[in-house]
């Protein structure tokens, strides 16, 4: 099995500089950061990640929750959400885009890692999925 390529978008360079040592240190690849949701799209489409690490909070006119919904949209990736943010309307806007999960921070590193694993496998066989059903 190869490893997994993330996308991390987040606006905050030390919180991004961080998840990515975590992320390469749990065995996945990380080939860029993007701190806006824009960058997140055109990022996204450039080097077609199996996940998207995506925070609420982001630089520029596109917060990560309209972010998530276009690149689910487009590329059918999905995205976990890792915000400091839990406030009520944020996580009714969030559910919409069917994120695979929401982790508040700050959060444990083992709950990183098993969310991305559920993630993964869960994604995978949702596409065995409908790949069987159009057969």
């Amino acid at each position: 099995m190869t490893k997994a390529k993330i996308l991390v978008v987040e606006d905050e360079a030390i919180v991004a500089k961080d998840l990515q040592y975590r992320l390469i240190k749990f065995g996945y690849t990380v080939p860029v950061i993007a701190s806006s949701g824009e960058e997140a799209i055109n990022k996204a489409v450039e080097i077609s990640p199996d996940l998207v690490l995506m925070d609420i909070k982001l630089k520029g006119s596109m917060d990560g929750i309209e972010a998530a919904q276009e690149i689910y949209k487009r590329l059918d990736i999905p995205v976990i959400y890792l915000t400091a943010y839990a406030a009520k309307n944020t996580l009714e806007r969030a559910k919409i885009t069917e994120p695979f999960a929401y982790l508040i921070k700050p959060f444990k590193e083992r709950e990183l890692q098993t969310n991305i694993e559920i993630t993964l496998t869960k994604h995978g066989l949702e596409r065995q999925l409908q790949h069987f059903r159009r057969l």
